[in-house]
């Protein structure tokens, strides 16, 4: 978790049922916010928010695609792996585990997508 995220941030997103559908949706397949906007039966500007709040907390990623058409758009993906909270000694502990892409594995992608 980023220093400046702290355990009610999370928590607050994760209590948003649009949030948590954006990221078992992601957790499947990267998806663009059109995409997600269908699947989750929102409004973009729903989605652009929830969008905004769970990169802030590193639970997504956002990467830029290029069409056929030489046009490019963003998509999304999860990026939480694991999430645990634990009480201990009066304390909340919160602690979440990234998917974390090999750089060599992100530049495939990329080459490929240009293609």
């Amino acid at each position: 978790m980023s220093e400046d995220t702290d355990l009610s941030t999370v928590l607050s997103v994760l209590d948003d049922e649009y949030a948590r559908e954006i990221l078992t949706h992601t957790s499947v397949e990267s998806m663009s916010a059109s995409t997600l906007s269908d699947r989750c039966d929102a409004s973009l500007p729903t989605i652009y928010r929830r969008l905004d709040r769970l990169e802030e907390c590193r639970l997504v990623t956002e990467e830029t695609e290029l069409a056929p058409d030489g046009n490019h758009y963003s998509v999304y993906s999860a990026n939480l792996d694991r999430l645990e909270l634990s009480l201990e000694d009066g304390a909340f502990d919160l602690e979440l585990s990234y998917h974390e892409e090999d750089v060599a594995d992100k530049f495939t992608r990329m080459w490929e997508g240009m293609r």
